[in-house]
């Protein structure tokens, strides 16, 4: 044991002794010059080493320097600017002044991939040919530098493509190392910050560089992302992830594989492919298993998202609004849909948005540089389907969509709570319609959309007023026709349909027409969506409920009795003619039966008289 640990401090001795000959022997200012000139002529682009280059020895022989850039011919502004940097270097080599630089560590970098930072051509430089067909040699080919690893901690990229926005990605780490073959394992983590939103990422890739840049591959697992900020739910948005993508050079083309993604308790799956040129082309095929939209985007007073304590009468907290960014330009609705094209298929299996309950959704989108077309957008709502195609074009400064909506067998009382009309309405609904407006927004429909449908409910409970009840109450205390108790507060009929128009928030129905084994109705009327009042206008028949077979009762059932119910929507107001429909049975009784006395008497003075007097009524 002794002799081991005498060897191992005799080693440890030398090892300390070389070391501090090295650094006494070998001054590392002398590769300062030979760096500059490997750089320049490995890429064109200019290092500068500011302060001298000094050894650090532990734990690993290195090389620190100073503040560092590097700029691109003929640039403005450097691409690369760091605190300082360390070079991990081989040992041996030094022993005959060779330097073998095993890893690059960048602490404080600021890169900046900007117009201000890119390479500037001089008006004298040959013009070089639009296509090369030459092959590529062996030099071409491979990362443009030749390093094993690379190490970039605390910095910061700076990224702007022509005068687009700036995007900075802040607190950035880079772990990377190649082997001779180009093969690199590769960890990033990083955070970006943009119209206050905050978008923290991390992720691991394995890269093949054997063939850049014609062609590039990586496989990356391991991403871990949250974004937090802005129109983002308070809780955040947080996922995992994998992809494979690969690069065609020639093509200028980005290929994704194996696609799969989590956002909250959302996770699709799926494949695409972008080609990048003046406006990039997009093809992307989704699968859904689950896509909660309540858990992704903010609703904007939607009840569907409120707790049951608060529908009980408890008071939320207030929502203080979010600062907006000052612009003094407002630009037009969805203008960024003119800046690329796209195909994008999209199933799922289940997506919940504002409450409902969506199954087996099944999408269609193509994007032609702001004309955006849904050919189809389908899928089950509880026991119905629903189906909304159409188009958006955002061409100009004024966007315009177009959507024809086709409903089978939805209950109404869904859609109803969840765009918070306060209408207490069940039902199964079916419509066929064809709506036109400027936003895809729902606060928007409301205001300033048009359109027509058909629409047809079956099964249709009106909570609030009860037509039969209201009715025969009014008979029963203008007369003594008898009618039986109806407690339910509530209007049932078994079928109910209208035509229907929407202009600029005023929706009127018309030839409303409803029936069921109590009652039937006919009636037209105008529903206010923004002052949220409703105008109608009912002649309606109540066929059960009357007790007794009186001739009042039998023309009770067969007479329409004018019903108008008005008023706000959660406080409703009604008026009947009731008195002047008994008022005129009792004329038109008294006339049957002064008619029948002048029958009888009709060859009588007063007979003859009576039956002149009836005939001027």
């Amino acid at each position: 044991m002794r002799r081991v640990l005498t060897t191992l401090m005799i080693l440890l001795v030398v090892l300390v002794a070389g070391l501090s000959a090295l650094v006494i022997m070998v001054n590392p200012n002398d590769f300062r010059a030979y760096m500059v000139r490997q750089v320049e002529a490995r890429s064109g682009y200019q290092l500068q080493l500011d302060g001298p280059l000094r050894w650090h020895v532990w734990p690993q022989l290195s090389i620190l320097s100073g503040r560092i850039t590097l700029t691109a011919p003929g640039a403005a502004q450097p691409v690369v600017k760091a605190d300082n940097m360390r070079l991990d270097v081989g040992l041996l080599p030094l022993l005959s002044h060779q330097l073998q630089v095993k890893q690059v560590m960048l602490k404080g970098a600021v890169i900046q991939l900007t117009p201000q930072t890119r390479a500037a051509v001089q008006q004298d430089a040959p013009v070089a040919p639009k296509e090369n067909t030459l092959p590529q040699v062996a030099e071409d080919r491979g990362w443009s530098w030749d390093i094993a690893r690379l190490q970039v901690a605390d910095s910061v990229l700076v990224v702007q493509h022509e005068d687009d926005e700036q995007v900075t990605v802040r607190d950035i780490r880079l772990q990377m190392e190649q082997d001779a073959q180009h093969q690199a394992s590769v960890g990033f983590a990083g955070r970006v910050n943009r119209d206050q939103r905050d978008l923290t990422l991390s992720l691991k890739a394995k890269v093949d560089a054997s063939d850049y840049p014609r062609h590039l591959s990586a496989s990356i697992s391991d991403l871990k992302w949250q974004l937090q900020g802005g129109d983002v739910p308070p809780q955040g948005i947080n996922g995992l992830g994998s992809l494979a993508g690969q690069w065609q050079g020639d093509s200028q083309r980005i290929t994704l594989d194996a696609l799969q993604l989590t956002a909250n308790d959302s996770a699709f799956s799926g494949k695409g492919s972008v080609t990048l040129g003046g406006k990039p082309q997009w093809a992307l095929d989704l699968q859904f298993d689950t896509l909660n939209l309540d858990n992704l985007l903010i609703a904007k007073d939607n009840p569907a998202t409120q707790s049951t304590s608060a529908q009980q009468g408890q008071k939320l907290p207030p929502r203080l609004p979010r600062p907006v960014i000052a612009s003094s330009t407002v630009p037009p609705e969805y203008t960024s849909l003119r800046d690329f094209s796209a195909k994008v298929s999209l199933t799922a299996k289940r997506i919940q948005w504002r409450g409902m309950q969506f199954a087996d959704v099944d999408g269609q989108f193509t994007n032609a540089a702001g004309l955006l077309t849904i050919p189809t957008l389908e899928g089950k709502l509880g026991e119905g389907h629903i189906s909304l195609p159409g188009t958006l074009d955002v061409r100009t400064d004024r966007s315009q969509a177009q959507f024809q909506p086709r409903l089978d067998n939805v209950e109404i009382g869904t859609i109803l709570t969840a765009f918070d009309y306060p209408i207490s309405l069940t039902g199964k609904l079916s419509m066929a319609g064809d709506f036109s407006g400027n936003r895809v927004d729902a606060d928007d429909f409301r205001h300033n959309w048009q359109g027509d449908a058909h629409v047809e409910i079956k099964d249709s409970r009106m909570e609030g007023l009860n037509f039969q009840q209201l009715i025969q109450q009014a008979v029963a205390r203008s007369s003594d026709v008898e009618v039986q108790q109806n407690y339910d507060n509530a209007t049932r009929l078994d079928s109910f349909r209208t035509e229907l128009s929407l202009d600029d928030g005023v929706m009127t129905m018309q030839d409303m027409q409803g029936a069921s084994p109590l009652l039937t109705l006919s009636g037209e009327g105008e529903l206010d969506l923004i002052k949220e009042q409703v105008d109608t206008r009912f002649t309606v028949r109540v066929l059960e409920g009357w007790k007794g077979d009186g001739k009042l009762v039998e023309y009770l059932k067969n007479t329409a009795i004018p019903l108008t119910v008005y008023g706000q929507w959660q406080s409703l107001n009604y008026s009947l003619q009731v008195d002047q429909i008994l008022r005129k049975h009792l004329q038109d009784e008294a006339k049957r039966k002064l008619n029948e006395w002048a029958d009888r008497n009709k060859d009588s003075q007063n007979g003859k008289d009576l039956k002149k007097l009836l005939n001027k009524l």
